[in-house]
């Protein structure tokens, strides 16, 4: 399997490299100096975990994927390489959960997109509060990270140019909170987990998150 997937690394990433001009070198370096943890990242389309995936490699990092995306051999296969972890949207999560904190005891960071779905515009939605449950029940620091750029694709594909795809990390954190928070206060938490990946975006990408980029966290502890 590692043959495998160092294979098919090799042509992703060189697929990807085609198409974008990838800068992160920020990325990888938090990454390289930390233990294996939750990934926080903005979902704008379907390039980012792929080339977040083929760019950290050696280090292992899989993601957390609609189930029904097996459905598709190919996207089947590609999962299947890189050790993706299916979750059903309509809500069963401890399995997938379990399986989170499985994949980190060996040694894969787990990529999950906050927001659920992809934002068209490149700006961050609303993030739902999974993030906080799947932290909580982990007990893992959470990454933040995010990317900017992509969203002009499409356009540049047309047009025959290569995407700029930018990628920024931010401080990892831990959730402060002893016990099972209510609704109310886990979208307080969520509030202050997006924040700090928009702090990390240009302003004009912030989005729903805007103000709570600039304001104090109360329920995150900062590794460093």
């Amino acid at each position: 399997m590692d043959i495998r997937r160092a294979a098919v690394n090799l042509v992703l990433k060189r697929i990807l490299n085609t198409l974008c001009d990838i800068d992160h070198r920020e990325f990888v370096e938090a990454l390289s100096n930390i233990e294996p943890l939750i990934v926080a990242v903005n979902h704008v389309n379907f390039l980012e975990v792929p080339i977040l995936v083929t760019h950290s490699y050696p280090l292992c990092l899989t993601g957390l994927v609609k189930s029904e995306t097996w459905n598709n051999p190919i996207f089947a296969f590609l999962f299947d390489t890189y050790k993706a972890i299916p979750i059903d949207r309509g809500g069963a999560y401890q399995g997938a959960f379990q399986r989170v904190r499985e994949a980190m005891n060996r040694g894969f960071f787990v990529c999950i997109a906050p927001e659920g779905t992809r934002s068209k515009t490149g700006e961050l939605g609303k993030g739902r509060a999974g993030i906080i449950q799947l932290a909580m029940y982990t007990n893992s620091p959470v990454l933040p990270v995010v990317h900017y750029g992509g969203e002009q694709i499409w356009e540049n594909i047309r047009r025959l140019k290569r995407t700029p795809f930018c990628f920024k990390a931010g401080r990892p954190f831990r959730i402060k909170f002893n016990g099972r928070p209510d609704r109310e206060l886990r979208e307080e938490m969520l509030g202050e987990v997006m924040g700090q990946m928009a702090r990390l975006l240009p302003e004009e990408k912030r989005g729903v998150y805007a103000e709570q980029a600039g304001r104090e966290c109360k329920h995150l502890e900062f590794l460093y």
